[in-house]
């Protein structure tokens, strides 16, 4: 998580060095940054038209140039950026959707119950044509989306009984507002009543009645009321500017901001005396002035902040954030964190799509899961000051320098979303290039896996947890309830070599117990191939003496053969030799033992209280065939049995997870081994 959470901020920190660039090269291109100001002078007539309609003013009656001119003179200063992004903006044909309601509920669920935006909507009456033609309904769907107002056809053949309630007899316009100033409030909705039907008239009705809903001041006496005024609304925005009603960016900021920011237009066409704006610190018009607990901001002054409803809308949100913000915010930015694993993990690229898909489900639901009680956490009442903390904290650090560079990187890269994905793909690229570097100079072979063999290893590894779960997430040992291991018992009905062998994941063979082989007595180099003779010829008339006892006891008690090997009473059984098809009835001591090994019977004694007290007492290996040395390595399995470390993990890891001497699964625990209870000698009474 932590490589990832770093892949990430060095992705932004790339983001941001590359604006800086592309900065650098259009400065050096056209000889103007983005924050330069713009003569409205040196604009052609169709530039201007179009700041206007971007800032929402209209121009309608205004044929001149020279008054559309004026006009964005009067509205805002003209920053190069906000040109640039007027045009493409312009540009852009693109279509924009209008709903259509399909009846009351879902006129009720969209209009009625939103209470933090604006609707247009074209009422059809029953066997009439609408009131706004298509191609002109098409206009002002695209002029009016500029501004966050959404659209929508209702045509009252689906809905006729809701439609005779409202009294929509005849095709008309119905727009929606907020009613108040709270947020979540009531919406009231307002018919058009004009007799003009064209874009522009209906556009100015539009405005008008967004503009009825801020607070405007026509007089100093009245400013100086409000600006000392302490309400509710911790931070205000005021526009001093010398127009009849303030642009329609500023009045749908208002309607969705509702609740959080106060919207304010001074109206100082008529103003005489302006010595109190002076005092407050306001020389020129039109500013936008943000008053805060902190301070005046003044925006328009950084980067990135234009006289438009995006940036202003940026701005906003970063001072005055909401919760679904800061959740919004978290997901894009976990998401992206997740799809880092695409480039980091290593192998086929079923594998890299497979890890990623497991990685997007499980950081979504942990996000989620964790904004549960944060969201339960803010709505206790004695948490007032720490959100007030908290909000202070943002709007202390969002009106800086950077956080405004930030906001205009982030207007620059969302309006080019090709350009964010190629250098998001190109820096994942540039990890899995160096990622797999590492992983071959660490040598690793999952690097070169294709996607058939990562398949199979998962195959594998999904039925080995899917058959055998006690073997995989327990160590050993471990206790069971059942008296009968189930896998054996599936091993049994199977029929060999017509089904699949039961998968078994391998890691219990680390939990086994693992000891080094010692003896009791230490003797010279001379004195152990002085006595080798003997002992060999001594050991070989001993093995035929225990090789026909064992014959005996096996042809009486048992099908199978047996050699075996005693240490005070205990007797371990050996049954056929697994490397042959031939029986062994070599007992382990009667084999001849090379340097340095020891025995229950001969010169060296073994030093049986190094060994673990469940394990049955030997000195041959079975796989090998081949008596321990002194200071070898060995390993027991649950039933008891001993062999060379080596031969026994060799035997596992072939597939074989039993032991090769009772068949007992080498992954189950067996109940430990006890001493045969002597008859009693008593007579019976």
């Amino acid at each position: 998580m932590w490589v990832k959470l770093c892949c990430l901020l060095l992705y932004f920190l790339a983001l941001f060095v590359l604006a800086r660039v592309f900065e650098a090269v259009a400065w050096y291109e056209s000889g103007f940054l983005a924050t330069q100001l713009v003569d409205p002078v040196a604009l052609s007539f169709r530039k201007l038209r179009t700041i206007l309609e971007c800032r929402g003013l209209g121009h309608s009656g205004l044929p001149e140039k020279k008054d559309v001119r004026e006009l964005v003179e009067k509205s805002g200063d003209l920053m190069e950026g906000e040109l640039y992004s007027a045009l493409k903006e312009e540009e852009a044909s693109e279509s924009v959707s209008s709903t259509n309601f399909s009846g009351e509920m879902h006129f009720y669920e969209l209009v009625e119950d939103t209470k933090d935006g604006i609707w247009l909507v074209q009422v059809i009456a029953n066997d009439r044509s609408p009131l706004v033609g298509k191609v002109h309904w098409e206009k002002m769907v695209k002029k009016v989306s500029r501004f966050g107002i959404r659209t929508g056809t209702f045509n009252c053949s689906s809905d006729p009984r809701y439609c005779r309630r409202r009294g929509w007899l005849k095709s008309t316009l119905i727009m929606s507002v907020p009613q108040t100033s709270t947020s979540k409030g009531k919406v009231m909705l307002k018919e058009y009543s004009g007799r003009k039907i064209e874009v522009e008239h209906i556009f100015k009705w539009i405005t008008a009645h967004a503009a009825s809903r801020i607070k405007t001041i026509y007089n100093s006496e009245h400013l100086k009321e409000e600006w000392n005024k302490s309400d509710q609304y911790r931070v205000k925005i005021y526009l001093f500017a010398n127009l009849d009603q303030p642009p329609a960016f500023f009045s749908a900021l208002s309607v969705k901001f509702t609740g959080r920011v106060e919207f304010i237009f001074v109206n100082v066409e008529n103003w005489d005396n302006k010595s109190y704006m002076a005092e407050i610190g306001i020389y020129k018009t039109p500013s936008y002035i943000l008053r805060t607990p902190e301070g005046i901001y003044r925006y328009g002054n950084n980067t990135g902040e234009f006289i438009s409803l995006r940036a202003m809308d940026s701005f906003l949100r970063s001072l005055q954030p909401e919760v679904n913000d800061l959740f919004v915010l978290s997901l894009v930015l976990v998401n992206l964190m997740a799809w880092m694993d695409l480039f980091i993990t290593q192998g086929a690229t079923i594998k890299r799509f497979v890890v990623l898909i497991s990685t997007l489900g499980t950081y979504n639901s942990l996000l989620i899961i964790s904004w549960l009680p944060v969201l339960g956490f803010l709505q206790l009442p004695y948490l007032d000051s720490f959100y007030e903390y908290s909000l202070k904290l943002f709007r202390y650090s969002n009106t800086t320098t950077l956080a405004s560079w930030v906001r205009a990187d982030w207007m620059f890269y969302s309006s080019h979303p090709a350009l964010f994905l190629s250098t998001y793909l190109g820096h994942g690229l540039l990890i899995d290039y160096f990622e797999k570097k590492r992983r071959r100079n660490n040598n690793t072979d999952e690097v070169n896996a294709n996607n058939l063999e990562w398949l199979s290893s998962l195959w594998d590894w999904y039925t080995s947890y899917l058959f055998h779960p006690i073997a995989s997430f327990q160590h050993f040992p471990f206790d069971s309830d059942w008296d009968e291991d189930p896998d054996l018992f599936l091993e049994r009905l199977a029929f060999p070599d017509l089904w699949l062998h039961p998968l078994i994941p391998t890691d219990y063979i680390k939990n086994l117990p693992m000891w080094r082989f010692k003896c009791l007595g230490v003797h010279s180099d001379e004195e152990v191939l002085e006595t080798f003779p003997e002992s060999e010829s001594d050991s070989d008339s001993e093995s035929k003496e225990v090789f026909s006892s064992d014959k005996e006891v096996s042809e009486d008690d048992e099908p199978s053969t047996f050699h075996g090997c005693s240490e005070g009473g205990r007797r371990c059984g050996v049954e056929t030799c697994p490397r042959a098809n031939k029986c062994h009835h070599e007992p382990c001591e009667a084999k001849a033992r090379p340097y340095g090994s020891c025995g229950s019977v001969g010169d060296l004694e073994p030093d049986w209280s190094a060994w673990p007290s469940e394990m049955l007492h030997c000195t041959e290996c079975v796989v090998c065939l081949e008596n321990f040395a002194s200071g070898c390595l060995l390993m027991g399995l649950p039933c008891g049995h001993v062999f060379h470390q080596n031969c026994i993990v060799m035997w596992l890891a072939g597939g074989r997870h039993c032991c090769p001497v009772c068949r007992w699964a080498s992954y189950k625990k067996k109940q430990p081994y006890t001493h045969p209870q002597p008859l009693s000698s008593d007579p019976p009474s």
